[in-house]
């Protein structure tokens, strides 16, 4: 069953409490919160108040994912805000091991993200540690990006290596994701999906996170 993880990103933030509940009461799986430095990414977003202050207007699983440069000195901060799950980046963190150990054992779900040049194989040593894996399927920085193509043939590599080895991991993919390309992106073997304008930019959030999951079970019964 796959999952939808609406990216706050590109809610109105003039009215964010408001926007999360609608999210919420329209279907969504999880809160994607994505935390940007202006350093290791070209902008700058938000920060542990921010996924506090979410922490109070949801019922919802907080997936929190730090794209930012030296991530092990804010851990605590944004774990005490509220995280449930917590991301970093391959490329950021040094002692990857030690990080996600660290999270882990704060009683939080850890993460890895990898940007989309960045080889399945910086995983080699951390996957069986990991609650979550997040593919990125634009260059992080910005939200409305294009998918990239060959982001397709990365997940699939990794489905079979998490079904390989039996890990019990969600493959989470962040990046251009919407009603057009959600079904192959599903096929390819993902099952946690972040989508930013491809929900906030519509009309209805339900009648749109309702047909994401129609295309998700529509893939998954092709494949059973």
């Amino acid at each position: 069953m796959g999952k939808i993880s609406p990216s706050i990103l590109s809610a109105d933030f003039s009215r964010l409490g408001e926007e999360i509940k609608a999210i919420e009461e329209a279907g969504a799986d999880y809160i994607h919160i994505d935390v940007m430095d202006g350093h290791f990414v070209p902008n700058i977003t938000i920060g542990p108040l921010i996924v506090k202050a979410a922490k109070k207007v949801t019922k919802l699983p907080l997936d929190v994912h730090l794209m930012i440069s030296d991530p092990d000195r804010y851990l605590d901060d944004f774990i005490e805000a509220g995280s449930d799950i917590l991301t970093v980046h391959a490329e950021t963190c040094p002692h990857l091991n030690r990080t996600i150990t660290y999270i882990k054992e704060k009683g939080v779900k850890a993460g890895v993200s990898l940007n989309p040049s960045t080889s399945l194989s910086s995983l080699d040593y951390i996957l069986e540690f990991v609650d979550m894996v997040l593919i990125m399927s634009v260059n992080p920085g910005f939200g409305g990006q294009k998918f990239i193509e060959n982001t397709i043939q990365k997940i699939e590599l990794l489905r079979i290596l998490i079904d390989k080895n039996n890990f019990d991991i969600e493959l989470n993919v962040d990046g251009g994701i919407n009603t057009d390309n959600i079904e192959k992106i599903a096929k390819a073997g993902a099952n946690v999906f972040v989508s930013g304008s491809g929900i906030f930019n519509t009309e209805d959030y339900k009648k749109t996170i309702t047909l994401m999951k129609d295309l998700i079970n529509k893939a998954n019964q092709m494949m059973a």
